[in-house]
């Protein structure tokens, strides 16, 4: 048990790592994100593509999809993305309960008939790849096979793939325009703003079973939203680490220098916003003016010679 949490009057650890679909935080658009999704996913017919930065809530996202599919849906759910295409083949059968086979003799005919069935048995199929960024492309070149499978009017299965936005770059890729062009649906989950890093802490707190007053100052949240990015892996982080300093302390409100704490101590580096570069400029232009003023100002002035008369005219011929 995390040692503060009797201190703040907490049931549960708010900013563990590891997602809880109880803790999703449906604001700065993921509770959107999640609805679009769960209706691609289950009215829709392509590929589905979900992209984000490392920590910005990918993972939680589909395990929260996985979470709230209906019964009638059996998800598979692939994380490893070094597979080749023969391994990926053998990965999907089993996990279909197809009957076993060396992963050199991996078939698509298989796959079909177990797809094919659980169809006639009203049920949908989605596979889920994670880490879809990292996966060689003639994997990708398989999962576009994979989507091929069809009856006459329906897939037999709904492929999510989820990814860094490195998986942008890589469908660019003019071999790719086959498997891009199969992909119905874009998602993308964008860093939170510090208005949305507040309410992302408050909600957190408040699932843990927090009900006291704001324990973090409006300072220490913009810090937060600074220092993290925007992203909620880090967000975390960082205020796991201004709790349990806090603690230490004996305080129960955490301001910017318990989160300065948190932040030397997770080694993050706080990137500057535009009013602060603004600061700094305005404070070098009036230090470059103060130099220039006691440089050339009136009382250190260089006297300058005075100017030369003009040269007389050489006289005309008369």
């Amino acid at each position: 048990m995390t040692v503060y949490l009797p201190h703040f009057g907490l049931r549960d650890p708010p900013f563990r790592l590891t997602p809880h679909p109880e803790f999703f935080f449906a604001g700065a658009r993921r509770g959107a994100t999640l609805e679009a999704l769960q209706y691609a996913v289950l009215h829709e017919e392509g590929i589905v593509k979900v992209s984000g930065e490392v920590g910005s809530g990918k993972t939680m996202l589909c395990r929260v999809l996985l979470d709230r599919l209906p019964a009638t849906v059996d998800a598979l759910y692939i994380a490893n993305p070094t597979l080749s295409p023969a391994a990926l083949l053998h990965t999907v059968a089993e996990e279909l309960g197809c009957p076993p086979q060396p992963i050199a003799d991996a078939r698509i005919r298989p796959i079909q008939d177990a797809l094919i069935a659980r169809h006639a048995a009203g049920r949908r199929v989605v596979a889920l790849v994670d880490e879809a960024h990292a996966m060689p492309k003639p994997a990708l070149e398989q999962i576009r096979l994979l989507s091929n499978l069809e009856t006459g009017q329906h897939k037999l299965l709904q492929i999510v793939l989820v990814g860094q936005p490195e998986l942008d770059d890589l469908l660019s890729a003019t071999d790719m325009r086959q498997l891009k062009d199969r992909i119905t649906h874009h998602f993308r989950l964008d860093p939170m703003n510090p208005a949305d890093t507040g309410d992302y802490l408050r909600f957190r707190l408040h699932t843990a079973g927090y009900r006291g007053s704001e324990l973090f100052s409006p300072a220490a949240v913009r810090l937060i939203a600074r220092a993290s990015g925007g992203l909620t892996r880090r967000i975390n982080v960082l205020a796991d680490k201004a709790l349990l300093a806090a603690y230490c302390q004996g305080g129960h409100r955490i301001g910017r220098r318990t989160v300065s704490i948190a932040i030397r101590d997770a080694h993050y580096t706080v990137a500057r916003n535009w009013r602060s570069w603004l600061v700094a400029g305005v404070a070098v232009a009036a230090l470059a003016g103060a130099a220039w003023w006691h440089l050339h100002g009136p009382n250190n002035a260089t006297a300058t010679p005075p100017a030369a008369d003009p040269a007389p005219a050489a006289a005309g011929p008369a």
